[in-house]
């Protein structure tokens, strides 16, 4: 009997729980004694959920009651020339997804930005928040904590960057409804997507707050951050970074590889994804931007729920006398190219294609790369799509495929 074989029967016996397994033995052989108990409870057969490519070392700041691993088919599109400020070169880049012609679709856009001489893209703000939420016994207090907040934010900031090698403490905005302060902290945490540095260095000055001021902490997020729900406030503020990518392409382009003409495009552009999505009262303005974010946050080890702020961007098409200006504006996409699932063997290698893994010279800059090629990326899905309901290919397309 195998060492995982004994802990599984140690796990059916109720001798041990699941997370328990951790404590004694290591974590491949924990994740085989999972799986072979989950396989004895439930009669499934996990023989290719337990072949994967990871070290369960590496994995396990990532997961807990690890029992194997999930794959997803990876392509690439490109290559295409991208001029920004943290991505300057030609780039390939890679998509995890299960949805087919996603990746056919973005290839085409990028055909043609590539035939237009390659995308423009900047990052225009980086910000990662974390918004406590306070309670004071009334209004007089709550302007009390505002006036300390603003008259001790170099106080503050000690504490927070105390608890970090990297991470700065840019602003700290207010907020008052009734008796509740939120004091929403705003970080540049370079080439982390900096969620739990936010968060721990927030906690570091929130104790300090509740010190030294009437306020009381009721929670470290107030849901004002936002974090992973549709907000306005990241729409309008930003959050991660705000980057835009744009090209113009040729008339002759236009009609030759997407089938259509800049008139149509932007004319679909505005009823769809501006009138459109205005009347549904959406906080995206465009065609299927998360596509692209999701298939390139699989592949690169990002938090995958953060595609919700990855869907904030707005579409915007212009027939011009040359031919189409397009551009797509995302105003919260939260990446980064160290921490999280960037260490995972597949994702890093695929940041490893993109030249973009680990730490940026300066700080920040493979995240800003990151950032703008996932902008140019998803601006080639735009402009696929648009173009595809304009000519009237979209559902033959699927059709074609075979999806």
């Amino acid at each position: 009997m195998t060492d995982a074989e004994a802990l599984a029967d140690r796990l059916q016996s109720g001798e041990l729980r699941l997370y328990e397994l951790d404590d004694h033995t290591d974590p491949e052989t924990a994740a085989t004694a999972r799986r072979l108990y989950v396989q004895r409870e439930t009669g499934a057969t996990l023989d290719t959920v337990g072949e994967y490519s990871f070290d369960a070392d590496t994995a396990e700041p990532n997961i807990e009651n690890m029992i194997g691993g999930a794959q997803l088919p990876m392509g690439v599109a490109g290559p295409v020339p991208i001029d920004g400020s943290g991505a300057d070169g030609e780039y390939f880049l890679p998509l995890a997804t299960t949805e087919g012609a996603l990746l056919a679709s973005v290839n085409r856009g990028l055909s043609a930005i590539r035939a237009s001489g390659g995308a423009t893209a900047r990052v225009t703000d980086t910000g990662m928040t974390r918004a406590p939420v306070f309670q004071v016994p009334g209004v007089a207090e709550a302007e009390t904590v505002i006036e300390w907040v603003d008259d001790n934010t170099e106080t503050l900031r000690e504490a927070a960057e105390s608890t970090t090698s990297h991470g700065e403490l840019l602003e700290i905005d207010t907020y008052v409804v009734g008796d509740n302060v939120f004091l929403r902290f705003i970080y540049d945490t370079k080439d982390a997507m900096g969620m739990n540095m936010a968060t721990i260095a927030t906690r570091e000055a929130s104790e300090i707050v509740e010190a030294e001021t009437p306020a009381r902490l009721v929670a470290l997020s107030g849901n004002l951050c936002s974090d992973k729900k549709p907000a306005a406030i990241n729409a309008i503020e930003g959050r991660g970074r705000s980057v835009t990518a744009d090209v113009v392409i040729d008339r002759e382009l236009v009609e030759e590889r997407l089938k259509t003409t800049p008139e149509a495009m932007a004319e679909g552009n505005t009823r769809k994804n501006l009138i459109g999505s205005a009347k549904a009262a959406s906080l995206g303005f465009n065609a299927h931007a998360a596509n692209t974010v999701a298939a390139a946050f699989l592949a690169t080890g990002q938090d995958a729920a953060q595609v919700v702020e990855g869907a904030n961007a707005i579409t915007t098409m212009e027939a011009r006398e040359d031919g189409l200006y397009a551009s797509l504006s995302f105003a919260s996409l939260e990446v980064g190219t160290v921490g999280g699932g960037t260490g995972l063997d597949t994702q890093q290698e695929a940041l490893e294609l993109l030249c973009l893994h680990g730490g940026g010279n300066p700080a920040g800059a493979n995240a800003d790369g990151l950032a703008e090629v996932i902008a140019v990326g998803a601006l080639a899905g735009e402009l696929s799509l648009v173009a595809a309901f304009c000519s009237r290919h979209l559902s033959s397309a699927h059709e074609e495929l075979g999806r």
